[in-house]
């Protein structure tokens, strides 16, 4: 997909050009250049965004600064499926990142986390959300935990040794299906990040994946009624009231 950047105002010069020369991409300043039709990603005050018209949205995190307090990040069913005991600094695997939400929960639970996402748009956004929550007291530390790497996370599962320096404990799986693509739960500004990828269709190699990097557990990210990932049976899971974590525990020697 060809996208331009636009750049509204020279205050954000600086800023629009490290990402039109990280993404490759065209720079527009002229608003009359934009087609409503078209997706464009935009930098200014809020940082970057990914627009269409009328729709935007952007990598945010500070709206989760109440889900990160103690009282209520062990109520999220997503802390509460990844529990690790005995392990005081436990290392995981977001296969899937997208714009990192669930990274952030693991990470403010202790977790130190390695995101990987494969579409560079997307990672721009997530690296961006990032790099603001660092000047956010509250969002700092968790953050400070979150590593971020571009690229394939099949390939890299398959080699974590080397891709993280050392075996997970726990893999996190929340790929795009059709049938979550065309779900009432994805809000209609994330339609726009959709766009940018296409759903996965290759369940059992991500899984095997997964199941390569040698985790204690995998957890799988699946709509509240969806089947399981490529057919495999998890041995327990957790469910809230639009989603549940299938959780697969393996062996370690």
């Amino acid at each position: 997909m060809n996208l331009t950047l636009f750049i509204p105002s020279k205050e954000y010069t600086a800023a629009g050009e490290r990402w039109a020369e990280m993404l490759r991409l065209p720079v527009v300043t002229d608003a009359a250049e934009l087609s409503p039709d078209r997706l464009h990603l935009q930098t200014d005050e809020g940082g970057l965004s990914l627009v269409q018209g009328k729709l935007s949205v952007r990598g945010d995190f500070t709206h989760m600064i109440p889900r990160l307090r103690p009282s209520n990040l062990n109520r999220e069913f997503l802390v509460k499926a990844g529990r690790m005991k005995g392990i005081e600094r436990p290392v995981a695997i977001d296969a899937t990142a997208g714009l990192g939400e669930d990274s952030l929960l693991l990470a403010a639970a202790g977790f130190r986390v390695h995101l990987f996402e494969y579409n560079p748009v997307i990672a721009a956004l997530l690296l961006d959300a990032m790099e603001r929550a660092r000047e956010v007291p509250e969002l700092r530390e968790p953050v400070s935990r979150m590593e971020l790497h571009v690229g394939d996370s099949i390939e890299a599962m398959n080699r974590a040794e080397d891709s993280i320096g050392g075996i997970p404990d726990l893999v996190l799986l929340d790929p795009m299906f059709p049938e979550r693509q065309k779900s009432a739960l994805v809000k209609k500004k994330f339609q726009l990040i959709h766009r940018l990828e296409s759903p996965c269709m290759e369940e059992e190699t991500l899984l095997n994946a997964a199941i390569a990097a040698g985790p204690r557990k995998i957890l799988i990210k699946r709509p509240l009624k969806g089947p399981w990932l490529a057919g495999r049976k998890p041995g327990y899971s957790i469910s809230g009231k639009a989603v549940r974590y299938d959780c697969i525990l393996l062996p370690r020697d």
